[in-house]
């Protein structure tokens, strides 16, 4: 990470920043303003934010500017998303939020450290390119993108790593929602340990 290039956190590549209703994961419901990042490699063939991967598309913008919006909007809770936030200097960001009495929610795979310091972090790990190992420790809700069947063996290798509190999601994969739906209710109905996650946003119409 080149530190200089994002003037130690005081510049950052968005793609898009709004205010919405949490749609997934255990803050489903929760009004918030999203900040999301450009780039990522994790490069899940599935991902729906593909638009996100390539951050040299995506302005480096002054983090000042964002947190000045962030603000103005009545509900104090910032998430940040991508692509893969963590791949950027995220201290000064969430320093400023806090200074502001507002909640930092992260949502990441943990494919790197973790910067920034957080309120609530979802871990949302990806096959392709395994979490780092420091951040199960870290992770207050684990959410696993399950496409097909196999993906829940992988869910339980994660979980088997989390903490004991930390809340635990299944979520369908968007494009396979209507094949995969009735695998993910079974199996929690038979591991009531997992809750489902459903991407609400999406069959209420927004961001």
């Amino acid at each position: 990470m080149n530190n200089d290039l994002f003037a130690g956190g005081k510049k950052l590549p968005l793609v898009e920043d709004f205010y919405t209703i949490q749609g997934e994961g255990y803050h489903t419901g929760k009004p918030a303003y999203f900040i999301r990042l450009g780039g990522c490699d994790v490069g899940c063939n599935w991902c729906d934010a593909k638009f996100t991967w390539k951050p040299e598309l995506h302005p480096l913008i002054m983090t000042d500017d964002i947190i000045r919006r962030a603000e103005s909007f009545p509900a104090r809770a910032v998430v940040v998303t991508g692509g893969e936030p963590t791949l950027y200097p995220l201290d000064y960001l969430c320093g400023e939020l806090k200074r502001r009495s507002v909640e930092t929610y992260l949502e990441t795979s943990g494919a790197y450290s973790l910067t920034g310091t957080w309120d609530w972090i979802c871990l949302s790990p990806k096959r392709k390119s395994p979490p780092n190992y420091a951040i199960y420790e870290k992770a207050d809700e684990l959410k696993v993108i399950i496409h097909d069947k196999e993906d829940l063996v992988w869910a339980e290798k994660n979980a088997s790593l989390v903490r004991k509190e930390c809340r635990m999601y299944l979520q369908p994969e968007w494009s396979r929602y209507e094949q995969i739906i009735p695998v993910i209710v079974d199996y929690a109905k038979s591991n009531p340990r997992w809750n489902i996650s459903l991407q609400a946003h999406k069959f209420m119409h927004i961001p």
